[in-house]
């Protein structure tokens, strides 16, 4: 008969086979602000180790010290207080909770995804006058499209950027929220249609990288997925000037093709992309027939020019001004009175219907 410890042996083997494969990219990340965030989870764990551990050895102890059979343990029936047994119970955890508690807020701020980088790495600061490579970013059904504003050109589901440069995303998409996430880079950002998310990386070092959607969106979620390739800045020189000499023009009507839901979507590239394309997907307005967010809420600052007249604007008056504290502010309009076309002063006191 073979030993227990051969078959717990055995048992283990499938595990094993399972995370052979596994390369533990989140504690082994190629990017500074990934790097930062391995540090905080281990720190984190390692925190929280301090109580959980000699808890479950204390646990352990006291059931092996104070079972039936153990005659020779003290008993006190009447025991029902100890300072030091107290001050152990309630002070480490408060110290932990104090520790976890400074290190969330300094690293809250610190890698607040919207704040620029401040630096490459631990050992470097970014050298004066780098500018940041901007990278447009759009979560579509079910597919990446990253439009480079500078290089002027557009790819689908691949993504590269240079070593040692800082990243600057800019995350939206076209329908429903999906979730950018690069593990080896940073952590997850959130793409909201008619929104803009922001995320700042760098990468350090060269390679290919796994990217995919961490939140579920449907049919084609499992193959929304992309490479990213970190390049020395010839290459990526190298990588731009290859895509400038394939595929066509990303305009308007070509996107509106690429919007459509497909799965398993393989590699685009787009030698040129319209100026103004990411601008008109984030504001919802990519079709020539619909309005743009922005001049929507543009009109709505200016107090509306639906059914309120224009001439139904109003501000207010320097005494209500001045009662609010709002003499140096701008001169903001409001809706004075709604008005139709049958009452265009707004002044009835009865309802007035209008034909649709």
């Amino acid at each position: 008969m073979p030993s227990s410890k051969t078959l717990r042996g055995l048992l283990l083997l499938p595990a094993i086979a399972l995370l052979a494969g596994c390369k533990a990219v989140l504690l082994s990340p190629s990017g500074d602000i990934a790097t930062q965030q391995r540090d905080l989870i281990i720190i984190s764990t390692l925190l929280m180790l301090l109580i959980i551990v000699p808890v479950i050895v204390l646990t352990l102890l006291f059931a092996w010290r104070y079972r039936k059979s153990n005659t020779a343990a003290t008993y006190d029936p009447e025991w029902n207080h100890s300072t030091k047994l107290e001050l152990m119970i309630w002070g480490a955890p408060l110290l932990i909770i104090v520790a976890l508690g400074a290190l969330t807020w300094i690293s809250t701020h610190t890698l607040d995804p919207y704040r620029p980088l401040q630096r490459l790495d631990s050992e470097r600061e970014i050298p004066a006058g780098v500018k940041p490579l901007v990278v447009e970013v759009v979560a579509l059904d079910w597919k990446w499209l990253f439009i480079y504003p500078e290089q002027g050109i557009a790819v689908v589901n691949e993504l590269a950027a240079p070593v040692d440069r800082p990243i600057t995303f800019k995350i939206t998409a076209s329908s429903v929220m999906n979730s950018f996430f690069i593990p080896a880079l940073a952590g997850q950002i959130y793409a909201m249609p008619g929104m803009e998310t922001k995320l700042h990386a760098v990468i350090n070092q060269p390679g290919e990288f796994e990217g995919f959607s961490a939140n579920y969106s449907g049919a084609g979620f499992s193959d929304m997925r992309f490479k990213f390739h970190g390049m020395p800045v010839a290459d990526f020189d190298n990588w731009v000037k290859t895509v400038k000499t394939g595929g066509g023009e990303l305009g308007r009507d070509r996107y509106l093709q690429l919007e459509r839901p497909s799965e398993r979507e393989p590699v685009s590239r787009y030698a040129s992309v319209a100026a103004d394309l990411y601008d008109a997907i984030l504001n919802r307005c990519v079709e020539s027939n619909k309005m743009c967010m922005k001049e929507m809420m543009a009109i709505d600052a200016k107090g509306g020019l639906g059914m309120p007249g224009a001439y139904n604007l109003a501000s207010l008056d320097p005494a209500t001004r001045n009662r609010l504290g709002l003499n140096g502010a701008p001169v903001r309009t409001y809706v004075g009175a709604m008005c139709t076309v049958n009452d265009p002063s707004g002044t009835s006191s009865s309802p007035v219907t209008q034909p649709m």
